[in-house]
């Protein structure tokens, strides 16, 4: 089987192995490509880590669009420092937590999202100070180090004033635990922290910009070819195919990979182990453009 699977990575190519079903999860299961943006980012996300406390800590906002790679990033991340078992302590040690912004700047919803992450319990009705308090003495507790707010953008959705609120309860933590912050979310997420000049000094922006034909968007459809376990090459950074990709994906490293696995899954199942523009075809993929404008025609 080598000499027709030397277009794989290793991982891929145990997975040949399997039966076609087994395969087919194998396909759906999340895969990390390490593209030269997202390496450098994962590179400053470690500066961050090991800085040493201060008053004043430096952060970092990761902006892209919609479906981006910034939470996938984000949980590479975690992977690379995952909490541990703390015998001596009263709790784990958890150097990075990561959690999703409430879908409004709401000071309660948040700390309840930071206890559901480290399953800890909490009182419905408690005061939000008394969470506050709670909240503080945990993150202490578990010696966090780094804290990252997915999806940072929905602080936008509430009042100005409240808006300003809850930027200064992401100020007061990052002062009293001494640690970076670490904003993912939309364009939008700039135009949220610079509301907060202090905030807005201390976070670097980071984006994630749209792929373009170019030699970088090549190699990642390279590496992406060598994840998937199809027993013919496809050859994928083929002039006509990489702009069929480009087009359907419209530049989102997120449709991107799901466009992948859903021609890869396909291919599995027809038998034809590779993915073609005929198999693109077969798909009938939409771009997210078109299918936003067939749900706007739905409402």
């Amino acid at each position: 089987m080598a000499k027709t699977v030397d277009h794989l990575g290793e991982s891929a190519r145990d997975a040949m192995e399997l039966s076609v079903e087994a395969r087919i999860e194998h396909l759906r299961r999340p895969r990390w490509i390490g593209y030269n943006q997202a390496k450098k980012v994962l590179g400053q996300l470690e500066d961050l880590l090991t800085h040493p406390k201060t008053h004043r800590m430096p952060s970092l906002l990761l902006v892209g669009e919609t479906n981006a790679g910034k939470t996938m990033l984000a949980q590479r991340f975690l992977q690379l420092h995952p909490a541990c078992d703390n015998p001596e302590g009263d709790a784990a040690v958890v150097p990075v937590l990561m959690v999703q912004a409430p879908p409004g700047p709401d000071e309660n919803r948040f700390y309840e999202g930071i206890f559901d992450a480290l399953f800890s319990p909490y009182k419905p009705h408690d005061r939000v100070a008394k969470r506050q308090f709670q909240a503080l003495k945990l993150l202490k507790q578990i010696g966090l180090r780094m804290l990252i707010i997915d999806e940072i953008h929905n602080i936008l959705s509430g009042a100005v004033s409240k808006q300003r609120h809850f930027l200064n309860v992401l100020r007061y933590l990052s002062n009293d635990l001494q640690i970076p912050l670490v904003g993912l979310g939309t364009k939008e997420a700039l135009r949220a922290i610079q509301a907060d000049p202090q905030l807005a000094n201390r976070f670097t922006p980071v984006t994630l910009p749209v792929w373009r034909m170019n030699r970088e968007f090549l190699m990642l459809l390279a590496s992406f070819e060598r994840t998937l376990p199809l027993r013919r090459p496809s050859r994928l950074t083929h002039k006509v195919l990489a702009q069929k990709l480009l087009a359907q994906s419209e530049g989102s490293l997120g449709e991107l990979s799901a466009l992948l696995t859903a021609a890869a899954i396909y291919a599995v199942r027809t038998g034809v182990e590779q993915i073609n523009e005929e198999m693109l075809a077969a798909i009938d993929w939409a771009p997210p453009s078109q299918r936003r404008q067939q749900a706007e025609r739905l409402v």
